[in-house]
């Protein structure tokens, strides 16, 4: 049985997944092996039996007796488009610092421009330029206030003083508010300066499957590089990254190159997003992020399009042929995550009666005006985006300070400037 998160979905949703997944398995592109892909475990591991370090306070908690079961193995190749390569140098460097933290980690990624090329960006890992972007880590854990606690203790710079003042529990219940994501930016670590974010995994598996907030779903369409991995999040990213992929077809014609593909399923993150709309963040981010790592995005998605009923992508060709038909697309759309679905279909209270009388027949009646479709499809996206991005940009005033927010917002306008045009 999986968690609960993995209850509120729909069990046909992850079944087809997982079947798909294996159907579709052929060798991989990448000359580097699964074993040398997956991080080796850190000393602080649940399955290590070398001792916590004694420095550590407060102990570990003991396992709950109310805790719902967790999903712990996968098929080795299940999942394994997640798995992008990087250079063994970049590999070595996100591996070390993520080790540095005590506080136990059951999911880490990292992801940005310092980790995969972006057109527009400097590729240097020098904290004194300028322009060398940071490295950006999300940190999924079980427990925020324990985590926090550990961390508090073993890296105190990292955090505000008016946090360390009031303590992990106050920082756990503010990371809880909007995407219940807390970072901590500017951090120096090996030699490189670093932002890393902490949620909980309820949460993201929570994100990745109904698209709640799309915070942290979003960041995951694009292509990141999976330091820790874990087994109930590497399926529910499976079904995020389908998803997103359901979505970005509903919104494209009959014929299309992978490139638009790509940049649709980017831009789902960015629809709502209130740094898109004021000088905060690069006018064209999307197409910067798509140009440099199509690669990436190619190894990452074409197994989940191939097996998609309707779609055509060669392997050796970057044109993609779908069936645009009504039926066809009906078949994308009701398989949407929950949270978008309840919104569009709320949307049409004309052809709810129907749905009583003819489920298919539904579904079919919504597909046939694509027009209207695609654009209630991304005035929803919108507006669950809006919200909790709109909260998160507020509450990095509070996790960062207000020092290191003017840093950040000032790199921002930066990039907005260029972007727009500006020199």
């Amino acid at each position: 049985m999986l968690h609960s998160a993995l209850r509120n979905s729909s069990k046909a949703q992850v079944s087809t997944i997982i079947t798909r997944s294996f159907a579709t398995e052929v060798p991989s592109t990448s000359t580097t092996s699964e074993s040398t892909l997956l991080p080796p475990k850190h000393p602080t591991d649940s399955g290590s039996n070398k001792p916590r370090p004694s420095r550590l306070y407060p102990s570990p908690r003991p396992a709950s007796p109310r805790t719902h079961p967790v999903l712990t193995h996968l098929p080795p190749t299940f999942g394994r488009n997640q798995f992008l390569p990087v250079s063994n140098s970049t590999r070595a460097l996100l591996e070390s610092i993520v080790a540095e933290f005590n506080a136990p980690i059951r999911y880490a990624f990292a992801y940005g421009s310092g980790v995969f090329e972006q057109a527009g960006y400097s590729q240097t890992k020098d904290p004194r330029d300028p322009d060398s972007p940071m490295l950006d880590f999300m940190f999924a854990v079980t427990h925020p206030d324990h985590f926090h606690s550990i961390n508090m203790h073993q890296h105190p710079s990292h955090y505000t003083l008016h946090a360390r003042l009031f303590g992990s529990d106050y920082v756990s219940r503010v990371q809880a508010l909007g995407p219940g994501v807390w970072f901590n930016a500017y951090v120096p670590m090996k030699g490189v300066t670093i932002k890393y974010g902490v949620t909980t995994v309820d949460n993201l598996c929570s994100d990745l499957l109904n698209w709640k907030s799309l915070y942290l779903a979003g960041r995951m369409h694009k292509p990141l590089r999976i330091i820790k991995d874990d087994a109930r999040v590497r399926l529910t990213q499976q079904v995020n990254l389908t998803s997103a992929v359901r979505a970005a077809l509903l919104s494209l014609p009959s014929e299309f190159e992978e490139r638009e593909l790509f940049e649709r399923i980017t831009g789902i993150s960015y629809t709502g997003d209130p740094r898109m709309v004021l000088p905060a963040e690069n006018r064209g981010k999307i197409g910067n992020i798509v140009r440099n790592q199509q690669p990436q995005f190619r190894e990452l998605y074409h197994r989940l399009v191939v097996a998609l009923p309707g779609v055509h992508w060669p392997s050796h060709s970057g044109l993609i042929k779908q069936d645009t038909s009504a039926l066809a697309r009906s078949a994308h759309l009701r398989k949407l995550p929950s949270n978008l679905l309840t919104k569009v279909t709320g949307r049409f209270t004309e052809f709810q009666e129907m749905r009583k009388e003819d489920e298919n027949g539904f579904w079919v009646k919504l597909a046939e005006d694509s027009s209207k479709l695609n654009g209630v499809l991304n005035e929803e996206m919108t507006r669950i985006v809006r919200t909790p991005a709109t909260i998160q940009s507020i509450k990095g005033i509070v996790s960062a300070g207000v020092g290191k927010s003017l840093r950040y917002s000032a790199a921002k306008v930066g990039k907005w400037w260029k972007g727009s045009g500006g020199q």
